[in-house]
């Protein structure tokens, strides 16, 4: 009896540990559960973003905007639209706040403005007191102005590209990589396989007026930080070069081969629409190693954006 007992206890472990020990099939799947979308009303991620904790809350991270030669970029501050500068601007924003300015005296519509938006979703990790010489780079291009014009949405997710998925494409000139994505598609989701989404960027054909008794912005405008116009090229220490950071366009157009996303998941056709785009664009972050959190992140790695 005493010997029955004890194989049937023996038997009842040994289906207790198989039952415990994953299976290779299971180990494989790693299923992740998005809770947050692109579509998600302006501020949502971000604030998603401060509640996880870390060094997010307060920073003000660098963002540099650059619009079509010519054009003139108008932040919005202290409720109302600041003086235009030409082309390029630069400040620091908070993660989790919504940034709004204008864009005017576009190429080709004179007469025209248009009102993008940046959420800033997560920040670099610079060299202490070099933030300014790392930006993280948001071109508004001339087709997605005039799409804006025509009625048409726009979003773009800028994210910080692993290195081990960086697609091998030279670097031609100062002009981002980006390609697009389809309308089913959530480019952040796509955003966060291929790095670590950074902004989001949203443009469309709405108008910002200003309330004529307050003489103020129907919205927020949360505070910014004014930073220097630095250029990608300039050294992270005085007498050392900084690496090569010119960003290269990558579009892919109708009719194109389909752009391998490089983490196993279908490729990533171009769908162009007459009322909604997305793109990914790239660029690279020029920051060393040794001041990135240890998330598996190193230096030469480039930030993408996806637009829809």
């Amino acid at each position: 009896m005493c010997r029955r007992s004890g194989l049937v206890g023996l038997l009842l472990l040994a289906s207790c540990l198989s039952l415990s020990v994953p299976s290779d099939a299971w180990a494989q799947r790693k299923p992740v559960h998005y809770f947050h979308r692109a579509d998600l009303p302006p501020g949502t991620v971000g604030k998603g973003q401060l509640l996880r904790g870390g060094p997010l809350a307060g920073y003000f991270q660098p963002v540099r905007i650059q619009t079509p030669e010519g054009a003139l970029i108008s932040l919005a501050a202290e409720g109302s639209f600041q003086p235009p500068v030409t082309t390029v601007v630069q400040a620091g924003m908070q993660i989790g706040c919504v940034y709004r300015f204008k864009v005017g005296n576009i190429p080709g519509h004179p007469n025209a403005e248009v009102f993008p938006s940046i959420e800033v979703i997560n920040r670099l990790h610079p060299p202490a007191g070099q933030a300014a010489h790392y930006p993280i780079p948001i071109d508004v291009t001339q087709d997605e102005l005039e799409m804006a014009i025509r009625g048409a949405y726009v979003t773009r997710v800028i994210y910080l590209e692993h290195p081990d998925r960086a697609y091998p494409i030279p670097q031609e000139g100062n002009q981002q990589r980006y390609f697009d994505v389809s309308e089913a598609t959530d480019p952040l989701q796509v955003a966060d396989e291929l790095g670590r989404p950074m902004a989001i960027l949203r443009m469309g054909s709405r108008t910002a007026e200003v309330d004529p008794l307050t003489g103020q912005l129907p919205f927020e405008t949360p505070p910014l930080m004014l930073f220097p116009q630095l250029d990608f090229g300039e050294s992270v220490r005085p007498g050392e070069p900084a690496e090569p950071s010119d960003p290269t366009a990558l579009r892919t157009v109708p009719g194109s081969p389909a752009l391998p996303n490089a983490v196993g998941q279908p490729a990533l056709n171009q769908v162009d629409s007459p009322s909604r785009r997305t793109v990914l664009e790239a660029y690279r972050a020029n920051i060393p190693r040794i001041a990135l959190p240890p998330n598996g992140f190193t230096s030469g790695g480039d930030r993408a954006t996806l637009r829809r």
